[in-house]
């Protein structure tokens, strides 16, 4: 199936309304996996809140979450991701646009198309190579300043920040306390969490002003 072909496919009513499928570079990868409640669904919402106070809330762009397609023609990737940074900016500029909805109101969209800011990705059994290995060199290729890498399901968190140089992702440094400079929020961030009852966890985007 080409690119085109995909995306004809997933805006028609015969797209599963269940799952993850990405297109990648000619391949179609297929995830009904059930996200992990702890290291999965409870990290995604607590950044995703974080990132809407960051980005959203002072209006400075969109967060997305689940559910929304990005596709880059320059990378053959249409994937969705776990969370979506747009900045306003950024759409001025048509570094990335809104695709709209076939038959439908104005203002009705379906699609980013091109380069968001920032994508997240949080690992889980099902897509560990994927989320690991394969995405990153796509949204490269696609443009995407800053990649979020997030694994949960150690006894430590693994947090990668990656930011593009010169087409690829380099990791930046995090310090002896887990701090990395983000270009995105301008300031050092990290990701804690801490026990909470039933057998969960507390997750925090905390952030510090460079120095």
């Amino acid at each position: 199936m080409t690119l085109p072909a995909f995306r004809t496919w997933a805006h028609s009513d015969r797209f599963p309304e269940m799952g993850r499928i990405d297109y990648l570079d000619g391949e179609i990868h297929v995830d009904r996996t059930p996200g992990d409640l702890q290291t999965h669904g409870t990290p995604k919402t607590a950044l995703s809140a974080e990132l809407f106070v960051l980005v959203a809330k002072p209006q400075r762009g969109y967060v997305f979450v689940d559910r929304t397609r990005v596709t880059s023609a320059a990378a053959e990737l249409s994937a969705e991701p776990d969370i979506v940074v747009v900045l306003f900016s950024s759409l001025d500029a048509g570094r990335v646009r809104q695709v709209p909805a076939a038959r439908r109101a104005p203002g009705r969209f379906v699609e980013l198309e091109g380069a968001p800011d920032l994508v997240v990705e949080i690992v889980s059994d099902a897509s560990e190579h994927k989320d690991l290995e394969r995405l990153p060199a796509q949204y490269a290729r696609a443009g995407v300043p800053e990649l979020w890498l997030l694994d949960a399901r150690g006894s430590e968190i693994r947090f990668d920040l990656l930011t593009l140089v010169d087409g690829k992702y380099q990791r930046v440094p995090p310090d002896a306390k887990g701090w990395a400079a983000s270009t995105l929020l301008g300031c050092h961030c990290r990701i804690t969490r801490q026990p909470a009852p039933h057998s969960g966890w507390l997750y925090a985007l905390q952030r510090r002003r460079r120095r």
